[in-house]
């Protein structure tokens, strides 16, 4: 049964993603037709990854900017994340050993997709594809940071197991996708 249908779609922004004003027809469970409007922010799909050593008990994050969490009271507006990138056309597996290699300067040999979820599906359309992949010394080809023509300052983080999940209890670690992935790693004993 259809029980939704787009009425218009108005372009709010598009300046760095979309932002797109859509107005729907939704059929409730007993019958009630509603008119309702939302906004949806559209910035295209992306993959995620938790790199980690069970030899050395460590796992490799980064630290950047997020003006988001910023303006919402993070006082320095820095976050401890997982490496991540949206997808740009690609498939979620090339686009993670990419976006690892920019980040983190480590060329990962092999990736497992952990599963997917909608991060924010109340205002934004991502699918996130997480992913976890072993990391050994000599996979490191460079200091990693990102990309400079996209203005990216990442900084390399290679922590113990143990202090990125004594970092997410309390609560210097806030960024929800890592709090996933270190969740997954210490559910699936990734590290034993």
């Amino acid at each position: 049964m259809k029980n939704i249908n787009i009425l218009d779609t108005q372009i709010l922004s598009d300046n760095w993603y979309t932002l797109k004003k859509v107005s729907f027809e939704k059929i409730d469970s007993d019958g009630t037709i509603s008119i309702l409007e939302r906004e949806a922010y559209d910035r295209g799909n992306g993959a995620t990854i938790l790199l980690y050593n069970k030899e050395n008990q460590t796992v490799v994050l980064t630290r950047q900017f997020r003006l988001p969490t910023f303006i919402n009271g993070n006082d320095t507006g820095y976050l401890i994340e997982c490496c991540a990138g949206l997808l740009d056309q690609d498939n979620a597996e090339n686009c993670i050993r990419r976006e690892t290699e920019e980040e983190t300067g480590f060329r990962i040999d092999q990736v497992e997709k952990v599963f997917e979820a909608y991060m924010s599906p109340g205002s934004v359309t991502e699918l996130l594809y997480f992913f976890v992949a072993a990391y050994a010394s000599d996979m490191k080809l460079h200091d990693g940071g990102g990309l400079q023509e996209e203005n990216e300052d990442i900084e390399v983080l290679e922590w113990p197991f143990e202090k990125a999940l004594n970092m997410m209890k309390s609560g210097e670690i806030r960024d929800g996708k890592t709090i996933m992935l270190l969740q997954y790693a210490q559910l699936k004993g990734l590290m034993l």
